[in-house]
Order: structure tokens, then sequence, then C-alpha cells
């Protein structure tokens, strides 16, 4: 680790105080608190449950897309096997745990291949709840390779997007728990969504395990604020969802730092020190753990109209590695996986 990073015996100077004290009351004041949320209880999923939070314990997760898979005018290119493989294989020696976004376009492949190279888990993300086809490829991965199909994830931020709402997503968790009952199953949002009113409890309530996005770059103080406070973000976020929304495992699917463009003050080195931080701020166990965000750059989501709208160069830049699958700064102080 890098030894411009938080010592034990730190202290935050004044403006990072002023930081932390403002975060704080955020995370204590941005909703109305609500009664201790209600616990899912399933016996049938409860040993890939199990299997999804050692995993979370003792492995470490990466939210990755392959490198293959691009979409144009909302037109998915189709991944090759062999490059999927050479994603993989690139990501193994850090990571044994993945995170996708769909199961289309070569993406259902991702589990019988990371099996192949020693992976222990995938929670596979289902990007569009409605298509049948990708529901089926998403059922017969789990009942192909059940050992390391640990959960699934219906959709990405169906709700924010405006593509769904929580009653809707309600049913379609229901709808799918038909079809797989021992398979744990969740929704992806940002914290926000989660945290804001109580319109998502009754789907929280039917969730097996939580996927959220947390995000500190999207807040307006991240710009002045030291790596301490976008870590504790990260954290106190989390620990309200836990505390007021969410009893089971909670899986934090993004957070990260873009490394460009600088001029937005975004580098290689906020990204490393941020990942840095959090790793000692936020040690995984079964029921809290972060995946790393994400596993490649991606040049064409500055294009992709599915993106947030506006110009956003930042989104070619979230990956720990280059798009050639080259590694960045952050990489050389994560240690290896044993």
């Amino acid at each position: 680790m890098s030894g411009d990073w938080k010592s034990p015996h730190w202290r935050p100077s004044y403006g990072a105080m002023r930081f932390i004290i403002a975060l704080l009351m955020a995370t204590l004041t941005a909703a109305p608190a609500l009664a201790a949320p209600v616990c899912a209880e399933r016996d049938d999923a409860a040993p890939a449950l199990a299997r999804l939070q050692d995993a979370m314990a003792e492995g470490r997760f990466i939210a990755y897309q392959p490198t293959d898979l691009k979409v144009w005018d909302g037109n998915p290119v189709q991944a090759s096997e062999v490059s999927i493989r050479r994603d993989l294989e690139t990501l193994r020696p850090w990571f044994d745990g993945l995170i996708t976004y769909g199961a289309h376009s070569g993406a259902e492949r991702i589990p019988a291949i990371a099996k192949d190279l020693g992976y222990r888990a995938v929670v596979m993300g289902v990007w569009d709840p409605e298509d049948d086809v990708e529901l089926a490829n998403a059922l017969a991965a789990w009942k192909q390779h059940p050992d390391i199909v640990v959960g699934v994830s219906l959709g990405n931020e169906m709700v924010l997007s405006g593509r769904a709402n929580w009653r809707e997503m309600e049913r379609t968790v229901e709808n799918f728990r038909t079809k797989a009952p021992g398979l744990p199953l969740s929704v992806t949002e940002p914290f926000a969504q989660f945290l804001d009113g109580a319109e998502a409890a009754p789907l929280l309530a039917r969730l097996d395990f939580l996927a959220v996005n947390v995000h500190p770059v999207f807040e307006k103080w991240f710009a002045d604020a030291p790596p301490f406070n976008w870590a504790d973000f990260v954290k106190q976020v989390t620990s309200r969802l836990a505390a007021e929304r969410f009893c089971g495992p909670i899986l934090v699917k993004e957070t990260g730092v873009p490394t460009a463009p600088e001029a937005a003050g975004f580098t290689p080195e906020k990204q490393k020190q941020f990942y840095g931080e959090l790793a000692r701020q936020m040690p995984p166990s079964r029921n809290l753990a972060f995946a790393y965000f994400s596993a490649f750059d991606a040049p064409w989501r500055v294009y992709d109209e599915s993106a947030v709208a506006g110009h956003h160069p930042e989104e070619a830049h979230w990956g720990l590695f280059k798009e050639d699958r080259t590694p960045k700064p952050v990489m050389k102080e994560l240690p290896k996986l044993d």
C-alpha cells in the first residue's frame, strides 16, 4: 500500500473534519428513519447464498463487462469466447469473483469460462428483465454451473432510469424466483433510491442480497475532499442501508474513481488512493463487501446514448485496466490472491 494513505495515527484537518461532519449529517438526515428492515428467509436459497457470503468474506469481486461487448446505437456487439477468456485470464491473479451486467451477446458464457479459470463466484446480471431470452440464458448458466453462479441481479438502475417502478421490479423478482427458487436474487440501484422514502421497502423484503451502487465522485464535495472522506462516505451509506433498509448481505456493485479526464479532477493516482483507503475502512465480511469497478476501460461508453445524459468523457475511464488489458497504477498496490 502507498505510504500517503491514512496511517493509524491520521487526524483530519479542520477542512477535512468539516467534510466528515457534513457527510455524517447527510447520511443521518437525507431520509426519514424507518423501523428495522424485514429479513427475507428462504431456506431454498440458503446454500447458494452461503457461497456468495463466503466469496464476499474470503475473495475479491470485480464488476466486469467483456472488452468485446460494446453497444452502438442500442445494438450490442457480440463478444467472442476467446476475448472473454483473455479478459478473465488478465483479472484472475487479483480477483476470484465477478459481477456481470447482462446475459446476452456472449456474456452468458462468462460463468463457464470463469469456472474453467478457477473463479469461485459469479453474480450474473440481467440487463433487461423483460427479455425472455436473456432470462433463459441466466437460468441456463445457473443450472449448468450452480457451484459458481451464486446470484442474479435483475436489471441495473431500472428505477433510476425510469425503465421500471418499484412495484414492477417486485413482480419481476417474484416471477423469476418461481423459475429459480434456489437462486439468490437482487436488484441494483444507486443507494439514494433505496434510502429515499419507503417505496422500495416491499421489494427489499423480497431480496436475498442487495447489490448497490455508491459513487462518491457524483457528490458535490468530492473534488475538495481527501481520500479518507471518499471511502468514509461509502462506509456510512452502507451502514445506514444495513441499519434501516436491508438486513441481508450487501455487496457494493459499483464504487470507484475514473482515471480521466484530469481536467475534471480524475487521475490514476486518485483511483489508487480511493481503493487503498476503502480497503482499509471496509474490510470484507459475510455481510458487507465491495466490488472493484470496473475491470476495463470502455471508450465506447462516451457515445452510449443509454448512459447519463450529456457529455461524460469520464465514462470511458472507470477501468482498473485499460481497454487493451494493460494495468493501471492501482494494480501495483493491490496484492494478488493466494
